[in-house]
């Protein structure tokens, strides 16, 4: 049964589909009949998976969100494949196992910086004119709750984030006249390969993690995937009169410790 039936034929964009968030988020849109182009650093057995059970609506291509000139051949493609893009997910994403700044080198801060937030910036630049060729679009920036407080990574991860944040108001702000939506969802605990750290031996920082969290349990993928239906959806257009700037919305597990994908 599809609850999104608006999204039929609609094209979406995503990064970091070969595992976590990105992969659910790509699953849905795919069973609501989208057109999905995927990136991702890895071609596994979850890529794999999407191409058979959906041949005619998904494709992939392998893309470090790091290197601009990757990040402009897969902006190509997928514009050449969708013929433009009405929605576009920058879910790619990378931890940096909560090292504190003294702990933090000049490669660590560069690799996260890239990876999380300047790939943002990149991509968006480079879909973003199509965008406003046909005067509508939405874009969906994974932030965390560690863009909204302290503990939810570490120094350059939390930086990154609260950056993503930011940057997803102003590109709201510039663009929203011209029919562009920018929102930005910042989950808490979620139960992704990013964080199998967490449940290595015994699980204790896991069940720590959950004791801490409202809802007293780790959230899955495909329920960030679930809110991201919706917020791309026109139903949430009204959520942006709801803020005096037009800023982003996010949408947070309150815990102290996150994932983005």
């Amino acid at each position: 049964m599809k609850n999104y039936p608006e999204f039929k034929n609609v094209s979406v964009i995503v990064t970091g589909v070969a595992s976590g968030i990105g992969r659910a988020q790509a699953e849905k849109f795919l069973l609501e009949g989208a057109f999905v182009f995927g990136g991702d650093i890895n071609d596994n057995e979850a890529v794999k998976n999407l191409k058979r059970r959906f041949p005619q609506t998904f494709r992939f291509k392998l893309c470090d969100v790091t290197e601009l000139e990757q990040v402009r051949q897969f902006a190509d493609a997928a514009l050449h494949f969708l013929g433009g893009c009405e929605i576009l997910l920058n879910t790619a994403g990378i931890l940096d196992a909560y090292k504190p700044t003294l702990e933090t080198d000049e490669e660590l801060w560069d690799k996260i910086m890239n990876t999380n937030l300047k790939s943002i910036f990149r991509l968006t630049n480079a879909v973003l004119p199509s965008m406003l060729k046909q005067s509508h679009g939405v874009i969906i920036n994974m932030a965390s709750i560690a863009g909204m407080v302290a503990g939810g990574g570490g120094a350059a991860y939390t930086a990154a984030k609260h950056a993503i944040i930011g940057y997803t108001k102003q590109l709201d702000y510039d663009y929203a006249k011209s029919g562009i939506r920018a929102c930005s969802i910042a989950p808490g605990a979620i139960n992704t390969p990013m964080n199998a750290a967490d449940f290595a031996g015994d699980a204790h920082m896991a069940r720590q993690v959950a004791e801490e969290t409202p809802a007293g349990r780790w959230a899955k993928p495909e329920e960030v995937a679930e809110l991201t239906l919706f917020l791309a959806s026109p139903r949430a257009s009204p959520v942006r009169r709801q803020s005096r700037s037009s800023a982003s919305r996010a949408c947070s597990v309150r815990t102290t410790r996150s994932s983005p994908s």
